[in-house]
């Protein structure tokens, strides 16, 4: 050991600088501005800065300054740094060398010129330039700022987007807790999230530190929300001063050993870089029995970001101008699994719609002749090159159902998610049986006369419900409108319509563990306008179904939804994918509206799904002048590109009967045979007067 101490001595520091098996630098210190160089003037003269542009002019000892004049006579190049400049400019009679330090380097060999390489973790660059007689942090100093303009050049170039929520101080500040990504089996990493806990550590870029290069350091998760976590460097203990947020799905977060495996510097952070002697010594203590991301974690995030959809694809999607039939829809865009499809016989790509791949809205095609679901034929006959159908294994798949023996029949009653108004649990009846377990609902009071806002469940969908299942769990059960022998009982109604309750075996009882609890917070479509993704909280969770809240609106606003849905996504979903999230709505924009002028209303469209509304007109939510105030997509046609200010959901509508105008042109857009109808399935019109019903239900 002492021969080995004494043989160290021996060697010279730049030599000893080494990495360790953390691929962490001996000697950090003689990086630090504070630090003197136990080597003369001279030897400080070979200490370069990498990859300065030919722009850049070299500073000489005699004060003249030379460019580059590429291309041109009277150049050489540096035998020892790979400079290239006016030869004229160069050290000796033999020009082989820039400077007086380059040639003594060369000719002792010494690799002192390499410090900052190793810093980057890469062999020394044969392009460095010098910047003699000047210390090396100044030398830093003055790449890190030329880096620094370089960036702001850029930056001003570039299209400003909106600002993004700071999701971790909203967390931060409420003292709130993200639902975990284990609950989002749809979501990337869903299913590959593991043990990532409180506690794990990982190796992500060291930003309290004052060298121009990407170095790195140990963190530990202190608090996770989502993809989102709360980081503190190790060696900070229990300082909170430099704790930051980051997404660890981001490609510059990676596992303990990446940096000694790739060969990039762990350099302890600025701040406290004086407080150990010893690095090495500290990390194998704080490492050992430390849990990190498996080795493939990045490969997987990658893997989890590819999606099997792609642009002009074909498939068929909800009509959002008629619920109760769809129509054929080309992929244009795929945002994070999101599509949004553009209705094919659009011209100028704005009749659009947005939902996600898995959503139970889309359908490949032929999907609704080979069940008997009614479908808008298209007249457009011109196609794009590229266009193809979606295969069908892209699409979820339904549980096969038995439909026969004691199946759903027309005219059976249950309670359903209204579909124009999903804060909203309604007496709805089964208005058509079709194939392979699907059903045609209608909302008991609202429907249309033609069964045009008929909306399309499975048998198995968790958004129906068996007769007096809001009772039980006290939810608030929404009567058919103009009903007035309130409050409502189902026993009653059941013997004034002469109809039966469906039976409660047939209803999907099946409720997963989730994990989500209420008061976690998450990102979620609001589906009265599916384009956009905002801030919101569970409030209330029965079973398998969760209230959804939208941070900083008002309760009517709120959404019944699935734990399964694939409109919800976790904290930092959109981080990662790219999409705008809609941060919570103030009170003081929400006040703007209270000034805007009434409007007339216009004829009612469904442009995804709508929601009834009972808040006067001088409360709606503000709508910025010259924004389209659609909740079909039909504003932007990439939410990223939003350039709203102030709340972004003006959501005003109400559910109503069509008008006389709108049944006219449902009649004659079915006179002129566009579209299929109801062609498959039982129709057994029963009317049992006996009034049958039970509301005990089935464990």
């Amino acid at each position: 050991m002492e021969d080995t101490r004494d043989l160290a001595e021996r060697t010279p520091r730049s030599e000893r600088k080494r990495r360790d098996s953390f691929g962490m630098f001996d000697g950090y210190d003689s990086c630090s501005e504070d630090s003197t160089s136990s080597s003369s003037s001279e030897d400080s003269e070979d200490e370069v800065v990498p990859s300065m542009p030919a722009s850049l002019p070299i500073i000489k000892n005699n004060g003249q300054v030379y460019t580059y004049p590429d291309g041109k006579a009277g150049m050489a190049t540096c035998e020892m740094c790979g400079m290239i400049g006016v030869r004229d400019a160069f050290y000796s009679k033999t020009k082989r060398f820039c400077s007086v330090s380059c040639s003594r380097s060369y000719s002792s060999n010494s690799k002192k010129a390499s410090i900052l390489a190793r810093l980057q973790g890469k062999p020394p660059t044969k392009k460095a330039k010098v910047l003699q007689k000047q210390p090396l942090m100044a030398k830093l100093a003055a790449y890190a700022q030329y880096q620094a303009s370089q960036q702001n050049q850029a930056k001003s170039k570039a299209v400003v987007t909106a600002e993004s929520f700071d999701w971790g101080k909203y967390i931060c500040s409420n003292n709130v807790v993200g639902a975990p990504v284990s609950c989002f089996k749809h979501a990337p990493m869903g299913t590959s999230w593991g043990d990532i806990e409180e506690g794990v550590r990982i190796e992500v870029p060291n930003s309290d530190i004052s060298l121009p290069t990407k170095v790195y350091w140990i963190a530990e998760i202190v608090k996770l929300a989502g993809f989102k976590a709360l980081l503190r460097y190790e060696g900070f203990d229990n300082d909170t001063s430099k704790d930051f947020w980051c997404n660890l799905c981001i490609p510059e977060v990676h596992p303990v050993g990446w940096c000694a495996s790739n060969g990039k510097p762990l350099v302890p952070p600025k701040s406290i870089q004086h407080k150990y002697s010893n690095w090495i010594v500290f990390l194998v203590k704080r490492l050992t029995g430390a849990k990190t991301l498996p080795t493939d974690f990045n490969t997987k995030v990658h893997e989890n970001m590819q999606f099997p959809f792609k642009k002009l694809m074909r498939v068929e999607v909800v009509d959002k101008n008629y619920l109760c039939r769809t129509r054929v829809a080309l992929v244009e865009q795929v945002i994070g699994g999101r599509l949004r499809l553009v209705y094919e016989e659009s011209q100028d790509s704005s009749d659009d719609f947005w939902c996600h791949m898995y959503s139970p809205l889309i359908h490949n095609i032929g999907w609704s002749r080979s069940i008997g679901h009614r479908f808008k034929r298209s007249d457009f006959t011109k196609r794009t090159e590229g266009q193809v159908d979606a295969p069908e294994q892209l699409f979820q798949k339904v549980k096969d159902v038995d439909q026969t023996g004691d199946w759903f029949k027309d005219g059976m009653k249950l309670e359903a998610i209204d579909p124009l108004n999903l804060s909203a649990i309604c007496v709805a009846t089964v208005k058509k049986v079709l194939a392979d377990g699907y059903l045609m609902i209608g909302i008991d009071g609202s429907e249309a006369v033609d069964g045009s806002d008929w909306f399309c469940y499975h048998s198995t969908s968790p958004s129906i419900f068996p007769v007096g299942f809001c009772e039980i769990n006290s939810i608030e059960l929404t009567p058919p409108r103009g009903y007035t022998k309130l409050p409502f009982k189902w026993f009653d109604y059941l013997r004034e319509t002469s109809s039966v309750a469906a039976p409660v075996r047939l209803f999907n009882k099946e409720v997963p563990n989730h994990g989500f609890r209420q008061g976690m917070k998450l990102e979620a479509v609001d589906l009265m306008e599916p384009r956009l993704v905002c801030v919101a909280t569970v409030t209330r969770i029965v079973h398998r179904l969760l209230r959804i809240h939208f941070d900083g609106w008002e309760d009517e606003y709120d959404q019944w939804v699935d734990c399964e849905s694939p409109d919800l996504y976790p904290v930092g979903w959109c981080q990662l994918t790219g999409y705008q999230l809609q941060p919570p709505a103030s009170q003081n924009s929400r006040e703007m509206s209270h000034s805007l002028p009434k409007q007339k209303k216009k004829a009612q469209q469904y442009k995804g799904q709508k929601k009834k509304r009972r808040i006067p007109v001088g409360r709606r939510p503000f709508s910025q002048a010259g924004r389209r105030s659609s909740f079909s997509g039909d504003e932007e046609h990439s939410p990223p590109l939003y350039r709203a200010q102030g709340p972004s959901r003006p959501r005003t509508f109400r559910r109503q009967n069509y008008n006389s105008e709108s049944l006219l042109r449902m009649k004659e857009e079915t006179a002129e045979a566009d579209e299929f109808t109801f062609s498959q399935g039982t129709s057994d019109q029963e009317s049992n007067g006996s009034g049958s019903y039970c509301i005990k239900q089935e464990p």
